[in-house]
């Protein structure tokens, strides 16, 4: 049975935020973490710093995973170092700003819009799953997780381009299941409600923090730390007969 410290992981866009909590949460249980990041090599090596700090073994690898060729690099130098793959955290996506009262709305919203946001939640996933697919294969149990958002079940602010490109991803989960279930590879999402404190969250209106907050059955806004335990899950043994499922964290929020 594969415990935590078996495992490499690798957690795109983790070098704050909800990725960052995400590294954190492998490292408490001696797993060897890949802190993917793109611009911000200060939080990345911070991130890096505090997982070996938990015992966990840690490196920070830049790479822009809409980049195929970066993207390949970057798996060959994982597998060169630590000569396996057993999970993959897709928790990066392209920018995008919450702000639900400056939102465009339906008639302002172009095809561009659409698409940067396809790219981020498709194409970024697309990139990595492919690389990492081939080192996932040769695990007897292994396991990829994709981030979304419970505003494809319930979308409170109608943020259009970014909502339709999670629940894109959702269905592309279902998909890879369904195919990959003949290797043991697990494919599922983890569809958080508003998580506070991150940076795309850091601006959002008191107001409406107390309307989730009242609408939510726990009585509050999610952390970071919330979303890590179910990411543990979804990697380990506990769940090794559930794939293809979306898990809604938000503390009721979607009921």
């Amino acid at each position: 049975m594969t415990t935590f410290k078996e495992h490499v992981i690798l957690i795109t866009g983790s070098s704050r935020g909800i990725g960052r909590s995400i590294a954190l949460a492998f490292a408490k249980e001696k797993s060897t973490v890949i802190i993917n990041y793109l611009a911000n090599e200060k939080a990345a090596l911070k991130t890096v710093e505090d997982c070996k700090s938990l015992g966990g073994h840690a490196e920070a690898i830049k790479a822009d995973i809409k980049n195929e060729v970066e993207v390949k690099k970057m798996i060959d130098n994982i597998i060169k170092n630590y000569g396996k793959l057993t999970c993959l955290v897709n928790n990066a996506f392209a920018s995008f700003e919450f702000n639900s009262e400056n939102r465009k709305i339906i008639e302002e919203i172009t095809w561009n819009d659409y698409l940067s946001q396809f790219e981020g939640a498709l194409k970024y996933t697309h990139n990595t799953v492919k690389y990492c697919l081939p080192h996932l294969k040769k695990q007897s149990n292994s396991s990829i997780i994709n981030i979304t958002s419970n505003l494809t079940k319930r979308p409170i602010i109608p943020y259009h381009q970014y909502n339709i490109a999670k629940s894109t991803l959702e269905s592309y989960t279902k998909n890879l299941a369904r195919e990959l279930g003949q290797y043991n590879i697990r494919v599922n999402c983890i569809a958080p409600g508003l998580v506070y404190p991150t940076k795309g969250t850091i601006n959002t209106k008191e107001s409406l923090k107390e309307e989730i907050i009242h609408q939510t059955p726990l009585g509050r806004i999610a952390t970071p730390n919330d979303i890590a335990g179910s990411v543990l899950f979804f990697s380990s043994q506990w769940s090794d007969f559930i794939t293809g499922q979306t898990l809604y964290v938000d503390g009721g929020f979607t009921i």
